[in-house]
């Protein structure tokens, strides 16, 4: 994927001159460094089998790319949250809230505690967000 580099903060996009939010990008490391290590280790599960991924790095998580933004994984106070956006609604224990969006598209929003969280469903559903 050919990727724009915003002159600003230096973030990459898909698409020249993309709107976003200029905030600095950082690294993984730094995104969960002041977290439990159970959150790194659940976000490693999350992207281990991915293809190839932009991780885009910043303050409030990190924002999973191919051709398009497809997932965003946030540190939160009791939980690790996960948004996947699917052409359909599901369900699944861990699943905290889905929002409706245009085009038949669904927002998901997982909570995840535990790397045991991540369990095959999610893993499936991921890839299918990616392959999107």
């Amino acid at each position: 994927m050919t990727l724009w580099a915003c002159p600003r903060c230096d973030r990459e996009f898909a698409k020249a001159r993309q709107a976003h939010t200029c905030v600095p990008g950082i690294t993984v490391e730094q995104v969960f460094a002041p977290w439990p290590a159970e959150y790194r280790e659940i976000y490693d599960r999350l992207t281990d089998r991915l293809g190839p991924v932009h991780e885009d790095a910043v303050g409030v998580g990190v924002f999973l790319k191919s051709a398009r933004k497809f997932a965003e994984v946030r540190p939160k106070a009791r939980s690790l949250s996960l948004m996947l956006v699917l052409p359909r609604p599901i369900t699944h224990p861990l699943l905290a809230r889905s929002l409706p969006m245009s085009g038949g598209q669904t927002l998901h929003y997982f909570k995840l505690t535990r790397p045991d969280d991540v369990d095959e469903q999610i893993l499936d559903w991921l890839a299918e967000a990616y392959d999107a």
